[in-house]
């Protein structure tokens, strides 16, 4: 399907302003994919607060170029995951989509303005959720704070327990 320039420069600012909002864009390639197949990896990356499209690689490096990331030529028939808000999610999602598939294949993406391997999108699918690492965030910051007042706490503690063992002694008469 052939695109008029107006069209493709449409095109390009809506894939620039993708590009800029996504934390990651995730790049897959794909053969034998029929429109199923895309749709259910569609349905499944707008679950996580993403979205992944087909785009024509030429249109696609000129996004990326304009959006100030380094890329090498694009080449294959390619898919390009936008993560807009949880980046591990995603990553999920796009791992197991690609484990046992024929049609799907991990290529890497661009984090950052730098591109990185599939390898690191396996990696990042293996992060704990958002909330579990804020736990354990909170938990390490706030173990410290928990002993500092333990330590300041325990004299007085000792002292109560000295006053409640004498208030409990039998009057020696």
């Amino acid at each position: 399907m052939a695109f008029s320039k107006q069209h493709k420069g449409v095109l390009m600012s809506q894939y620039v302003t993708w590009i800029k909002s996504s934390q990651v864009v995730f790049v897959l390639e794909y053969s034998k994919m029929g429109m199923k197949e895309i749709d259910g990896m569609r349905v499944k990356v707008r679950e996580v607060g993403g979205q992944i499209h087909v785009v024509k690689n030429t249109v696609m490096q000129l996004a990326l170029k304009e959006a100030g990331i380094k890329t090498d030529e694009l080449t294959g028939s390619l898919l390009f995951g936008f993560a807009l808000n949880n980046p591990p999610a995603m990553a999920k999602v796009l791992v197991d989509s690609t484990r046992n598939s024929e049609i799907f294949k991990l290529k890497g993406g661009y984090l950052g303005g730098h591109s990185f391997a599939a390898a690191s999108v396996r990696t990042l699918a293996e992060l704990p959720p958002l909330p579990v690492m804020r736990a354990t965030l909170l938990g390490v910051i706030q173990a410290p704070a928990s002993r500092f007042v333990r330590t300041l706490a325990e004299p007085s503690r000792q002292v109560a327990r000295v006053l409640q063992a004498y208030a409990e002694q039998p009057a020696a008469a």
